[in-house]
């Protein structure tokens, strides 16, 4: 007799459903089919041993194992439930029809206790739309998987737990309010209320939090780059369902979710200047999301820009452009999401005291050069705000405005554009056209800081998104003169910074 146990292997962040089918006959062995990775190998060794732990019979007969589809490679210790199941059931010791409709997934220890296993909330959606009314995992995995409406998600401690289940005990699904656990507003402890002084930094960074404008802070040491970059995510809109659905799947993919049910703080990710491609990009023999992806809906923050190899740093354009990450490797091709906001920081020169008003910088030309040259212009290119930011003013009183105030702002110009075509970074030419219109003598002057200051026609449009946040930001309908002026004064201090 042949067994099925439904399961479910992650593909990126998207989960495919898995068919474990257990099948027992005469004769002396352990076999798994279907291109199982080498932990999906290893399952029948501690599958044996939870069950002997949990007072069940392992069956001393040819016992073979197929993951179906058996194209697609499996990895990863979640089907070590399942097949534990399966094997149950082929043996007498379940009957099948106890696992109709149930979907299983968790690794098991060898004295039987369930492990939690990533991508729990993919498996809870991918079962939704399969028809499936019922999921089995592990306690720690279950309030995620909760969150998805219209499914049973039953949490076990071990395996024991599990067959007490199937064999008719009694056992109370985990409910969890998705609608609920968005709304939670979280809480920042990072205020910009405790930075002193620094006025037109934090109304660049209003401006970035409105319009998801990508941004580069350019300053020398001490000036509070980092410390004003880390305070972003506190002025940022609170994430809708949607959001906190697609940034809690990636987590749970990598394994780095630390909340139990949907992510309501933006994320922050700030990896270090010797990170690889591969460590921003995501991949590996089992695919799985990188940097980029983890500041999904939220800031990816990179402190001392040009520290970060020149090959690190391409890597960059296209999830730019794309808001998303498609890795191919010969045997599977996964995509991940990358729609975040770019802030990075950097100081002028190799020294950092280029255009300090008070310290002289010590670098040659052709030091300084070398410096700029480790950032592209393809990638600067693709950064709307270049902010200068000079030493604060230590003297300034400490009763700076607080975050609260800023975001109330922010999301007053995103429910604006929300009404018009969505957020402004995110707006393609016909609706730049549509929506950024100018009056004729502020075409000329935008046309005429483009001549001289270089410009591609890539960052004109983007002149023209951050101008039009700028006016969402003052409630204007149209495109005013001070709202070009800024976001063009915004755009240019790179080549004023970096020349000499």
């Amino acid at each position: 007799m042949t067994v099925e146990v439904m399961s479910a292997a992650l593909l990126g962040i998207e989960a495919q459903l898995i068919t474990v089918e257990t099948r027992i006959s005469p004769g002396i062995g352990y076999t798994i089919v279907g291109l199982p990775g080498e932990a999906v190998k290893e399952s029948l060794y501690r599958v044996e041993s939870a069950i002997c732990s949990a007072g069940r019979d392992m069956p001393r007969q040819k016992l073979l194992v197929c993951l179906a589809p058996a194209g697609q490679r499996k990895e990863g210790a979640v089907f070590d439930l399942p097949i534990a199941l399966g094997v149950l059931a082929a043996s007498g010791q379940l009957t099948p029809e106890a696992l109709s409709g149930y979907l299983a997934a968790g690794e098991l220890s060898l004295s039987g206790k369930l492990r939690p296993v990533r991508g729990a909330l993919s498996m809870a959606v991918e079962a939704r739309k399969a028809g499936l009314k019922t999921l089995l995992l592990p306690k720690e995995n279950a309030e995620e998987a909760a969150v998805v409406n219209e499914l049973n998600v039953y949490g076990f401690g071990d395996l024991a737990e599990v067959l007490e289940f199937l064999l008719g005990g009694n056992a109370e699904p985990v409910r969890v309010s998705a609608l609920k656990s968005s709304a939670e507003s979280p809480i920042y402890n990072l205020d910009f209320s405790d930075v002193r002084g620094q006025p037109g930094v934090k109304r660049a960074l209003e401006i970035m939090a409105a319009g998801a404008h990508n941004g580069l802070l350019i300053g020398p040491p001490g000036s509070g780059k980092s410390m004003l970059a880390a305070r972003l995510p506190g002025i940022l809109p609170p994430m809708s369902l949607t959001e906190a659905m697609e940034t809690t799947q990636v987590h749970s993919a990598a394994g780095q979710l630390d909340t139990a049910g949907l992510m309501t703080e933006r994320p922050f990710r700030a990896p270090h200047h010797t990170a690889s491609d591969i460590s921003l990009v995501g991949g590996g023999s089992v695919p799985l999301p990188g940097e980029i992806s983890l500041a999904h809906n939220g800031v990816l923050f990179l402190d001392e820009l040009p520290e970060f190899s020149r090959r690190t740093l391409e890597v960059l354009r296209q999830p730019l452009e794309d808001r998303k990450i498609l890795i191919s490797r010969a045997n599977f091709s996964a995509g991940f999401p990358a729609g975040f906001i770019l802030l990075a920081a950097m100081n002028p020169c190799p020294c950092g005291f280029f255009g300090h008003p008070t310290r002289k910088c010590s670098c040659l030309l052709s030091a300084v050069l070398r410096y700029r040259a480790k950032i592209s212009g393809p990638l600067l290119d693709r950064i709307d705000l270049h902010i200068p930011v000079l030493p604060a003013d230590l003297t300034s009183a400490l009763t700076a405005e607080k975050s609260a105030a800023i975001r109330t702002r922010v999301i007053n110009a995103r429910q604006i554009q929300t009404g018009r075509a969505g957020i402004n970074a995110l707006m393609n030419t016909a609706m730049v056209r549509e929506h950024c219109q100018l009056p004729a003598k502020l075409e000329t002057l935008l046309q005429e800081a483009v001549q001289k200051h270089q410009l591609s026609a890539r960052s004109y449009e983007r002149i023209l998104k951050v101008a039009r946040t700028i006016a969402d930001l003052a409630g204007s309908v149209q495109i005013e003169l001070s709202h070009l002026t800024e976001a063009i004064f915004l755009r240019v201090p790179t080549q004023n910074l970096l020349s000499k």
